[in-house]
């Protein structure tokens, strides 16, 4: 979401909303999310061994390897170090990084898994969904390759806080690109920062990192994290629109405006509704507002 700068005494509304959510106890990390393992077979030792692992939409790479490693039984960093041998089929932009390309599904586990199979399976697997001419057609449209295509699926799928709402953040990135001015997306400065988190400092958004679309025009040089299908669809073909702006006000009230007199409206009837939420957790927290 685009913010304004305020003191530093004050957070931001980050993205999906989850910031009334917070305050609950309700969310949790993206990084404290336990992999879910569809079902076990004995192996000859007596050992609970997995045999499918679930990669769920919206994680990023470091997540990924974390799993691989936990159900192949292998030492912490294996999988991350078996990128280099792998032989992934990347876009060349995207210089070896495998991020926003480990498509999130449903991996069996064989007896022969290993974390390089696991990981080609997974590029493998994005290319085959990615590829086709629906996608590459839907880039052309939006004047974009496919891998700045992933790169805004990956955004959205951090940014928008119901499916519903993936077409209008696509078409907001798009808009403020088209504009000219800079995403100001929380989500990357989150990935910058190498944390998933509801509170953005002013300082934050004010650090020297190509991901930060606060102080860098354009898009991240990478997607941020892994967009499943229907990110992808809503940045192929984002929702008509003229929006510049959005903020949930509350679960289920995302509101978008190309209005910023409007926007900065919402943006105070959110901290009307959650100044005593966020007073619990910052003291004196304020939502922002940006142009």
């Amino acid at each position: 979401m685009q913010t304004h700068t305020p003191p530093r005494s004050t957070i931001r509304l980050t993205r999906r909303g989850r910031i009334v959510l917070i305050a609950t106890g309700a969310v949790v990390a993206a990084t404290a999310v336990v992999v879910p393992l569809l079902s076990t077979d004995d192996t000859d030792d007596g050992e609970r061994k997995p045999a499918s692992l679930v990669i769920p939409e919206g994680w990023r790479s470091a997540q990924v390897y974390e799993a691989v490693d936990k159900a192949l039984a292998v030492p912490v960093g294996t999988t991350k170090k078996a990128l280099g041998k792998a032989g992934l089929k990347l876009p060349a932009a995207a210089k070896g990084n495998p991020e926003g390309y480990l498509f999130p599904a449903t991996y069996p586990l064989e007896k022969g898994t290993t974390p390089e199979s696991l990981l080609s399976y997974m590029v493998d697997t994005a290319n085959k969904r990615f590829g086709g001419g629906t996608v590459t057609a839907g880039a052309e449209r939006n004047e974009m390759n496919a891998y700045q295509t992933v790169t805004v699926a990956s955004i959205v799928q951090a940014e928008a806080a119901t499916d519903a709402d993936m077409g209008k953040v696509a078409r907001v990135i798009l808009n403020r690109l088209d504009r000219g001015m800079p995403l100001q997306m929380d989500s990357t400065v989150n990935y910058a920062l190498e944390r998933s988190t509801v509170h953005t400092s002013e300082a934050d958004t004010r650090i020297d990192n190509p991901y930060n679309t606060y102080a860098r025009m354009g898009l991240p040089p990478t997607p941020i994290a892994n967009p499943g299908d229907d990110a992808m669809r809503a940045a192929v073909r984002p929702t008509p629109g003229d929006w510049l702006y959005f903020v949930t006000v509350r679960p289920g009230d995302t509101r978008f405006t190309a209005d910023f007199e409007a926007h900065k409206k919402n943006v105070e009837e959110f901290n009307r509704l959650h100044r005593s939420a966020d007073a619990s957790e910052s003291g004196s927290a304020k939502a922002k507002a940006s142009g």
